[in-house]
C-alpha cells in the first residue's frame, strides 16, 4: 500500500511535513537529463499538440487531450526520476493513475478491452514507483510523528531505527524503477501508450459532444465513491473499516480525475468538484498514512525486542497514529457531506 502525498493537509506528520532529508550529492551540479527512454524532445512536444480542447469538441477529443498531456507529464519524468531529483517519483506515479483512471472512466469513448492491456501495464509501472515514494515518505511521517514526543519517552535509538529500517528498502525499491526503465516491458508500456494518444478513439460515443458525453461518466464514478463512503460508515471499526476507506478513497480519486479530464468541455463547475474530490481524497489519505504508519510501528517495536531494546516508544507511536485515524475519520465524514452536497452535482445530469 502506498503512502498519500496529497497536498491539502495541515497535519504535520502527513502533507504539512517537512521534505524528506536532502539526498547525498543533491548540492552538486545536475548532470545533463537523458532523453527518456529513446523518446525525444521533439516526440514529447508534439504529444502537447492538441490538448487544448474547446467547449465544443468531441468527448474523444476531449479524452485524448488528457490522455496525451499526462503521457507528456509521465515521460517527461522519467529522466527526474533517474536523477533521483525531488518528488519526480510521484509526479510521474500521479501521472500513470491519472491515465488509468482516464481509461476506466470513459468507456463509451475508449472501450475498456481495447485497453486493458495497457492499464495492467500502467498498474505495473504505478506499483513500482508506489514502493519507491514509499521509502521516501514513510520514514519523513514516522520521524515527524515523533517529534513532539518529549525526550523521557523516546526510549533506545527510535529514529536511527526508523531510518534503518527504510534506507535498504529506499534503495531496493529505486533499483527496481530504474531496472524497470530498461527493460523490454517499459518500452513496450511507451509503444502501446504512444499508439493510443496519437490515433483516434474508438467508442461509439467518441465523436458525440463532450459535454453530452462526460458528465455521465463523471457521475458514475461519482456514484461509486458515495457507495464505497457509505459502506465504509457501516462497517465496524479496525481493519474491514480502514479497507473500506482506502477503497472509497480510490473511487473518490477516480471520480476528481474524471471530473479534470471533463473540465475543457463542462467548465468551472467541473474544477469545482474536482475540488471537493481532492478534499475527500487528502483526509481519506491521511487516514491511510496511520494504517500504514501503525502497521511499521508495530514491525518496528518487534524488531527492537528482538535486538534487546525496549519497545516502548513503539508502542506509544503506534496509539498516537491510532487515535489520529479516530479523528480523520470524523474528518472524513463531514467533508464528505460537503462535497456531495448536490448542487457540486447540478452539472452531471
Amino acid at each position: 500500500m502506498a503512502v498519500n502525498t496529497t497536498e491539502t493537509s495541515a497535519r504535520p506528520a502527513t502533507r504539512g511535513r517537512p521534505r524528506p532529508a536532502s539526498r547525498p550529492g543533491a548540492a552538486r551540479a545536475r548532470r545533463p537529463r537523458p532523453e527518456p527512454s529513446g523518446r525525444p524532445t521533439w516526440h514529447l512536444q508534439a504529444l502537447l499538440a492538441g490538448t487544448q480542447p474547446r467547449r465544443s469538441s468531441s468527448a474523444g477529443e476531449v479524452v485524448l487531450a488528457y490522455l496525451r498531456k499526462q503521457a507528456h507529464t509521465m515521460m517527461s519524468l522519467e529522466p527526474m526520476v533517474r536523477a533521483d531529483e525531488f518528488d519526480s517519483v510521484h509526479q510521474m506515479r500521479v501521472a500513470t493513475r491519472r491515465l488509468r483512471a482516464t481509461l476506466r472512466s470513459f468507456g463509451t469513448v475508449i472501450p475498456r478491452p481495447d485497453t486493458e492491456h495497457l492499464a495492467g501495464e500502467l498498474k505495473w509501472l504505478g506499483g513500482l514507483l508506489g514502493a519507491a515514494r514509499d521509502g521516501e515518505v514513510l520514514p519523513a511521517h514516522l520521524q515527524a510523528s515523533l517529534r513532539p514526543v518529549p525526550v523521557e519517552l523516546l526510549i533506545g535509538p527510535v529514529q536511527a531505527r526508523v531510518q534503518g529500517h527504510f534506507a535498504p528498502l529506499r534503495a531496493s525499491a529505486r533499483e527496481e524503477v530504474i531496472e524497470a526503465f530498461d527493460s523490454p516491458r517499459y518500452a513496450a508500456l511507451l509503444t502501446e501508450l504512444d499508439r493510443l494518444v496519437t490515433g483516434s478513439l474508438p467508442g461509439p460515443q467518441a465523436a458525440a459532444p463532450a459535454r453530452d458525453v462526460l458528465p455521465a461518466a463523471v457521475r458514475r464514478a461519482y456514484r461509486q465513491a458515495d457507495k464505497r463512503m457509505r459502506r465504509a460508515r457501516r462497517a465496524p471499526r479496525g481493519e474491514a473499516r480502514d479497507v473500506a476507506l482506502h477503497q472509497a478513497r480510490k473511487s473518490a480519486k477516480r471520480a476528481r480525475y474524471a471530473a479534470e479530464a471533463a473540465s475543457p468541455a463542462t467548465g468551472k463547475q467541473a474544477r469545482k468538484f474536482a475540488r471537493q474530490m481532492k478534499k475527500i481524497q487528502s483526509v481519506l489519505g491521511d487516514h491511510q498514512d496511520t494504517v500504514i504508519a501503525r502497521q511499521t510501528a508495530r514491525d518496528l517495536g518487534i524488531g527492537a525486542h528482538l535486538a534487546g531494546e525496549n519497545a516502548f516508544t513503539y508502542g506509544l507511536l503506534y496509539e498516537c497514529e491510532r487515535h489520529q485515524a479516530t479523528r480523520l475519520e470524523r474528518r472524513a465524514r463531514t467533508t464528505w457531506q460537503r462535497a456531495s452536497r448536490p448542487r457540486r452535482r447540478t452539472w452531471m445530469t
